[in-house]
């Protein structure tokens, strides 16, 4: 996908957005949901208001970042990019997900759903500690490889 084709994509679903240099700042004031796309663009930023349906996207490339309102939804997703910080207000749904490399970060303010690599929530699996933030946990788990199976 060209910038010209995500920037008329965005158009045409009448989201607003801005640019900084050469990266795409979403600010959409509602939901967005960019079904039927399969990839972003490096540098493409989710300021929106609230959640980010972006359930159709096969992979995310280097450079994208997730700060909106809401939850973020990327259940087709097998893998993440090495770097991508979640800092959405509420949950995560990476239900399809098959590793996680080291320096992806949950700083999220809900859970987050990692189906098919714990069955579930992962502030409902059974290995959490009690008195130690679930997403603190997933974040060194992370960062010791626990799940970078590539």
């Amino acid at each position: 996908m060209t910038r010209e084709e995500f920037i008329e994509a965005l158009d045409r679903r009448g989201y607003a957005y801005e640019m900084e240099g050469n990266n795409i700042v979403i600010t959409h004031s509602g939901n967005l949901n960019l079904f039927p796309l399969k990839t972003l663009l490096p540098g493409v930023r989710f300021e929106n208001e609230w959640n980010a349906y972006l359930n159709s996207l096969e992979t995310i490339p280097p450079g994208v970042g997730f700060k909106n309102g809401g939850d973020v939804f990327l259940n087709s997703l097998k893998t993440l990019p090495r770097g991508v910080v979640f800092e959405n207000e509420s949950c995560v749904y990476l239900e399809s997900l098959k590793t996680l490399p080291p320096s992806v970060e949950f700083k999220n303010g809900g859970y987050v759903n990692l189906e098919s690599l714990v069955g579930g929530r992962f502030d409902e699996w059974y290995g959490n500690i009690d008195g130690i933030s679930p997403n603190r946990l997933l974040n060194k788990m992370i960062e010791l490889g626990m799940f970078d199976r590539r």
